[in-house]
Parts: structure tokens; C-alpha cells; sequence
């Protein structure tokens, strides 16, 4: 006899699931079982269910592949909504399992009882709790086909004797449940697009996250108009740094080469983005958007011409009747800037700048020279995004992930568990705030139980640096609250039975960076930053200027009382 439990395992396994989070519960009992009795499906037991979420998050943003996580019954199961928020935001697939009451107590406020249908809705593109073992095979196929088409998380809720029951047959239309394949726009877009770009003098590519896997076209395409290609955030790892037209980021993860060359051109393409920021793209209108979901096109900046379709076979099309343009001017006063941008950058990252203070650019430059040419970088949210995002140097097959969309704090750690499970001999480098980190402390045993070699730089500023560069761009001090102690957070690894560095001279610590990255296994770097360092900006504006220099002025008058 076929469970419900085995049922479900046998489905994840089939289409190619290799790892479950979470952490065991009663409810969850016929399941955890039924994964202890094959050899496919891994169980990951994490310290919190959130750290479950994110892992599972971590994984299916990085592979677009289902990524899969669950909690027991009320709190083990309320505990993954804020880390589903991550897949939610980024449109990654991952099945949320929850277990349940069992279904004779239902509606009597049985303890731990809640109606997670409700909880979840707002979280999930898809929810349903089982309520006899019948419903299986068609909710499981309709979950994980829900989770693929639209991009998000499933939710599904069992009770445990709906778990332990026998299955009524096997999940149908198996071949079904499989990423989404690209999506070749209409031919008459195309045309159009065409002579729009016969129009424009200048054109600027800003390529997003729906650019990955059109390196080749993008590079192409650039050659042809000799146009710059800008990057958003989530598609720094899209090119190599040092590509001649990769002119860098836009906003303040970015440059004043890249923002320029997008206010700059007379057509401005976005490919694969949905940049929010609005204040860093243009409203002239003559803007081409080409992105697979048609909903997203036009809400961000006014757009000449919307494509629908994925951005590889776009260009691909594209390309076929384009002619090459001769005129290299727009690109090499975007070059020239790239460059002179580029100088500034790599002064602030020099660590002799200083004699007795650690600057953070200096940290996120040496861990991006020193680490391996497939490492995979994963960023947490705050000041630290902005260290990271500006001063590492992607090559070759590294890669980048982080909360993107959701840029939520704390959430680093437990994708970077879920990444380095995807290969436990790739390098994954964790990019971390004091505070950040601090959150979901816990997390770092479930990194030193499955023996996981993250490695963790820990970037103490001794408070909410983010939060603290908000208040001061509003000409407000830092309040209460935006500064906090710290621990040890070397110690604090070796108090886990791991390695813990700490790097506080600057003359050493290219030093020390290299002996943390070689080491075996997880470790921490507790790197004590100046914590006055303001991140650099495009373009500063005389009114921003001024309000920072009355804050400024103001923490001093407070310190001083």
C-alpha cells in the first residue's frame, strides 16, 4: 500500500527534488518517514522553519527548479510564510507543506489549530488543505504545476491520518510539471522594434534578471548597435566585470556611468527588468520593455512599445535583419565615464587608504578577487548590499543571489544554506550586516550540522547602517535604536566548533581574507568596519548634500550633550 507520505516523496523525487527543509513535528511524522525509507530526498532539518523557507527559496532562484520546505502543525508551519516572502518576490517555485490538526478535530479550536488556507494566501499563487486522501494525486500535480507556471510558492496543508492514509492512484501528467520554456514574442513586435531602433541615434540596454541565459545575444546585440549595456541588481553576474560594454549598474547598486547612460539615450531597451526605482529612469516615453510577463510591462516608466516574450528568442530575432552601426561615440563617453567611475571605486577599496580603520568596500573587493571563478555570492539586505553590489567583480561562472524584491534583513544565511546544498563543493561566500546576521543566529548550527562550507563576513558597524544612512539623507541624527552592541562573532563560531576570524588592521586583512577563505568547511569572518563610511551615490544632489551635513552637525550636538 502506497501512503499519501510516500506518495508525495515519490513525486518530488520523480521530478528531480533532492532536498527537503525543515524541522520535524508529530504532524509531519508519516512524511519524515517516509523520506527516511529511500535514498533520493535528503531531509534537512534547520534550527527555525523561516530557515527552511529561505533555503528553499535560495535554491529554486538560483536553478529556477522547485525548491521545497515544510513546517508541522500552526507555529512550525506559520514560521515559513516571512521566508516564503523571498520566493514570493522573486518569482521562484517552491512547495510549502504544512502539517495539520488531525481532520475529526477540525473546528473545535484544537490545539495549535489555525486555518492555514487563510495564512497563506496573501504568500502563495496557490493553497489547499487535504481533506481526504482521494484529493492527493490531483493537489499534488495542481500545486507543483501552479508553483511552475505562475512562478511562486504552492502551499498545500495535511493532516496526519491524510498523510498516513492510502493514496488513491499515482500524480497524473508527470512530464507537465517542469520549469517554464522561454517565450518567443510575436514577429510583429519585432518589426516594429526595429524601426524604433532605426529612429534612435543612441541606444542604452538595461538588462534584469530576465537577461540570464542571453549572455551571448546581449554581448551580440551591444556589438551591433554599440550601445552600453547597464545592469540592474539581480543581473550583476550576467557578464563578466571587465566586458568592454559592460558599462555597470544602475542606481545607487550602481554608477553614474550606468544612470547616465540610461537617462542619456535617445531609446532606452529594458530587457528582462522591472526596475522599481523609478527616479533612475527616464520619462520621455521612448522606452522598448520586453519581458514574459505581459502585467509588468508600462507600470514603471512610460513605454513606446511593449514586448511580450522571453528575452533570448527576442534578440535572437532581433539580430537576424540588423544592421551594424558605425558610429562608437554614445558608447565611448559611457566607457569614459565607466572608467573614471571605476578608478573611484577601486581608491575607496584600497585598504591602505586607512592606518586603523577596516572601510567596508575593501572587504566586499578582496572577497570578490579572492574567491573562486564559480563561487556563488549571496548578499544579505542593508548598508551591506551596497558594499557588496558596487565592489565585487564578478568572472567567469560566479554567480549572485540575495532578497532582491523582498530586501528583506536576515534572510542571507538561510539561502546561502539552501545554494551550498545544490553543491556542496562550490564555494558560497555570504556577504552579511551585524545586525542581519544577528537575526537568524541559529541558523549557522544548521550550516555546521549538514557540515555546510559557507562562509560568512560578517560586516560590523555596530548598528542598522542602512537605517542610519536613511535618517542622515533625511537631515535627521541617528535615533535610539540604530546603534546596538554586538557579540563576538569569531568567538561565536568557535563556540559552534568551526573556525572564527577577525579582522580589525587593514594592513592585514588581505591576510586574513585569504587564510578565511581557505579554509575547510563553514567559517566566520567578523570584520569591525568604520561605520561612518557613506556609500557612493550617482549623483548627489545640493539639498542631500545639505542634509546630511545638518545631521552630521546634529549627532555631534547630541554626543556632546
Amino acid at each position: 500500500m502506497t501512503t499519501v507520505a510516500e506518495l508525495l516523496v515519490e513525486t518530488l523525487a520523480e521530478i528531480g527534488v533532492r532536498q527537503v527543509f525543515g524541522v520535524v513535528g508529530d504532524a509531519l511524522n508519516p512524511f519524515t518517514d517516509a523520506i527516511r525509507r529511500q535514498k533520493v530526498i535528503e531531509w534537512i532539518g534547520v534550527r527555525h522553519e523561516e530557515g527552511a523557507a529561505l533555503a528553499a527559496a535560495g535554491q529554486a532562484k538560483l536553478t529556477g527548479r522547485l525548491g521545497v520546505c515544510c513546517g508541522t502543525t500552526g507555529p512550525g508551519g506559520n514560521h515559513l510564510v516571512a521566508g516564503l516572502y523571498e520566493a514570493r518576490k522573486d518569482h521562484a517555485p517552491v512547495l510549502a507543506i504544512s502539517g495539520g490538526v488531525p481532520t475529526e478535530l477540525r473546528g473545535t479550536d484544537y490545539l495549535q489549530e489555525d486555518t492555514p488556507d487563510l495564512l497563506f494566501r496573501d504568500v502563495a499563487v496557490y493553497t489547499q488543505t487535504l481533506a481526504s486522501a482521494s484529493q492527493a494525486p490531483a493537489v499534488f500535480h495542481q500545486a507543483i504545476a501552479e508553483a511552475y507556471g505562475q512562478r511562486g510558492v504552492a502551499h498545500i496543508s495535511i493532516p496526519p491520518d491524510v498523510f498516513g492514509a492510502r493514496a488513491h492512484g499515482k500524480v497524473p501528467s508527470m512530464a507537465t510539471l517542469r520549469p517554464r520554456p522561454d517565450v518567443a514574442p510575436v514577429p510583429s513586435d519585432i518589426v516594429a522594434l526595429h524601426s524604433l531602433i532605426g529612429a534612435a541615434k543612441t541606444v542604452t540596454l538595461l538588462c534584469g534578471n530576465g537577461a540570464h541565459g542571453a549572455a551571448l545575444e546581449l554581448d551580440a546585440l551591444s556589438r551591433r548597435l554599440h550601445a552600453p549595456l547597464v545592469h540592474t541588481y539581480r543581473a550583476l553576474d550576467l557578464l563578466p566585470f571587465d566586458h568592454p560594454n559592460w558599462i555597470g549598474g544602475l542606481g545607487l547598486i550602481g554608477g553614474r556611468a550606468g544612470t547616465d547612460a540610461v537617462m542619456d539615450a535617445d531609446l532606452l531597451l529594458m530587457l528582462g527588468t522591472d526596475y522599481p526605482y523609478v527616479e533612475y529612469l527616464p520619462k520621455h516615453g521612448h522606452v522598448v520593455q520586453i519581458d514574459e510577463r505581459a502585467f509588468a510591462l508600462g507600470r514603471r516608466t512610460p513605454v513606446e512599445l511593449g514586448i511580450v516574450g522571453s528575452v533570448r528568442p527576442a534578440i535572437s530575432m532581433l539580430l537576424e535583419d540588423l544592421p551594424q552601426r558605425a558610429d562608437t561615440g554614445f558608447l565611448d563617453e559611457a566607457n569614459k565615464a565607466r572608467r573614471s567611475w571605476a578608478t573611484m571605486l577601486d581608491e575607496k577599496a584600497d585598504p591602505a587608504r586607512s592606518s586603523d580603520l577596516i572601510h567596508p568596500q575593501a572587504v566586499a573587493r578582496l572577497a570578490s578577487d579572492m574567491a573562486d571563478d564559480d563561487a556563488v555570492f549571496v548578499t544579505d539586505t542593508g548598508e551591506v548590499t551596497l558594499w557588496a553590489g558596487n565592489w565585487m567583480r564578478p568572472r567567469g561562472l560566479q554567480q549572485i543571489t540575495g532578497s532582491f524584491n523582498n530586501a528583506a534583513v536576515g534572510t542571507g544565511l538561510g539561502i546561502a544554506n539552501g545554494v551550498q546544498l545544490l553543491d556542496r563543493d562550490r564555494q558560497v561566500i555570504l556577504h552579511a550586516g551585524d545586525g542581519g546576521f544577528t537575526m537568524l543566529l541559529g541558523e549557522f548550527m544548521t550550516t555546521v550540522e549538514h557540515g555546510l562550507a559557507v562562509k560568512v563576513i560578517v560586516y560590523d558597524n555596530g548598528g542598522w547602517g542602512l537605517v542610519h544612512f536613511e535618517q542622515e539623507g533625511a537631515g535627521n541624527p541617528a535615533t535610539k535604536g540604530a546603534n546596538f552592541p554586538n557579540i563576538d562573532f569569531a568567538a561565536f563560531a568557535r563556540a559552534c566548533g568551526v573556525k572564527g576570524f577577525t579582522a580589525r588592521d587593514p594592513a592585514m586583512l588581505a591576510a586574513t581574507m585569504r587564510e578565511f577563505l581557505a579554509t575547510p568547511g563553514p567559517a566566520i569572518l567578523h570584520a569591525v568596519i568604520n561605520p561612518d563610511e557613506i556609500p557612493a551615490m550617482p549623483h548627489i544632489k545640493l539639498d542631500q548634500a545639505f542634509k546630511f551635513g545638518i545631521a552630521k552637525v546634529r549627532e555631534k550636538l547630541f554626543a556632546a550633550r
